[in-house]
């Protein structure tokens, strides 16, 4: 897979597949962007599990923190990294050791590690690399275009609200 190059049907069909995503790196402090990611995803309707060792048996957002991901009680869909690229391979071994394994593995702005990422594409994992799922989201249900930034996305189908707040849904094409 070429990991420089999304299709929108790709980033689509992962962001209509998953309910739940453990963001590994979560914070409390509300202007970090893993925090208003995790408020985005929440307001949408996902499951969100917050990941964090200093912040594990407190609460984000309402949600209940977890130090490891071995310790989230559900299986999840998708993992979103929100750590520094150094800090990948160790936490996609985390991935490898969940049972059921998780769908997908997103990493954040930044964060790329191809090595790492072809061993969960080896597992049957997809990847997504250098993005994120909130800016996606926004972008290919066409509510970025709110704020007057060209989403790339032409349709003059009309919009379906899905449950959440303000929430069109991720078009598929």
């Amino acid at each position: 897979m070429n990991h420089d190059a999304y299709d929108n049907s790709y980033i689509a069909g992962i962001l209509n597949s998953v309910r739940s995503i453990a963001v590994v790196g979560a914070s409390a402090n509300e202007v970090r962007p893993s925090f208003f990611v995790m408020k985005y995803l929440l307001g949408k309707g996902f499951s969100v599990i917050p990941v964090n060792p200093g912040q594990a048996g407190g609460k984000i957002l309402g949600q209940s923190v977890y130090a490891r991901l071995a310790d989230i009680p559900e299986p999840v869909d998708m993992v979103d990294i929100f750590r520094a690229s150094e800090a990948v391979p160790a936490i996609i071994d985390e991935v490898l050791a969940l049972r059921p394994l998780p769908k997908v593995v997103w990493m954040q702005l930044t964060v790329r590690h191809d090595e790492a990422a072809a061993r969960a594409e080896a597992a049957g994992i997809k990847i997504v690399m250098n993005r994120c799922p909130k800016i996606e989201y926004a972008r290919l249900s066409g509510e970025i275009g709110w704020n007057g930034v060209n989403s790339g996305v032409v349709s003059s189908r009309k919009p379906l609200l899905r449950p959440g707040f303000q929430s069109f849904g991720v078009r598929r094409n």
